[in-house]
């Protein structure tokens, strides 16, 4: 697998989100060096600072040359459905006097419903449900073997039963594949 430097910036809720999408993205081929900001909530509703934080975020990314650079976006869905956080973010853009997400940006958007538990969960081989709250891992770390499952799922095809929103995720994916070509 090839490796390309880009900048990458990933906007999450907490610090298992960002463990998981750093992962991901190494594994994946992308090289997470300088080149790597990480916007994580400090304390509080998470969700709400991502939301609050992503006009900002995307106006920062539409600053620059739109080839040299991903925005990775993770925010759960809690009790929402993955469209309706969507379109939350795309309002909050329109708020902010800006398009939404256009399709040829190199902006992922993973929303996990209703938390990234959910998924980590399935990936160690469980069967989940999106509106089960899963517990949390007091070692965020405990969830990188579970992440190589998923990047061999993502291209081989997901199970039928795996969660709707993880099967959204794979989809959000090729928004960025383009910069390990």
């Amino acid at each position: 697998m090839s490796q390309r430097r880009v900048q990458i910036v990933i906007l999450c809720e907490d610090k298992q989100q960002e463990v998981f999408a750093r992962h991901f993205l190494k594994k994946r081929g992308f090289i997470l060096d300088k080149n790597l900001r990480i916007t994580i909530c400090p304390k509080g509703a998470g969700e709400q600072f991502v939301r609050k934080r992503y006009p900002a975020e995307v106006k920062a990314y539409r600053s620059k040359n739109y080839l040299s650079g991903i925005l990775v976006v993770l925010i759960d869905a809690d009790k929402k459905t993955v469209e309706e956080r969507l379109k939350q973010l795309d309002d909050a853009l329109r708020e902010d006097s800006q398009q939404i997400r256009q399709p040829q940006e190199a902006i992922a958007i993973f929303i996990p419903k209703r938390n990234i538990e959910t998924w980590i969960h399935y990936l160690q081989g469980e069967t989940v449900d999106e509106e089960t709250e899963y517990s949390k891992f007091t070692n965020e770390s405990a969830c990188k073997p579970y992440v190589e499952n998923l990047l061999n799922q993502c291209y081989q095809g997901l199970d039928e039963n795996a969660p709707p929103s993880l099967q959204a995720a794979c989809g959000e994916l090729q928004r960025i594949l383009p910069f390990l070509e």
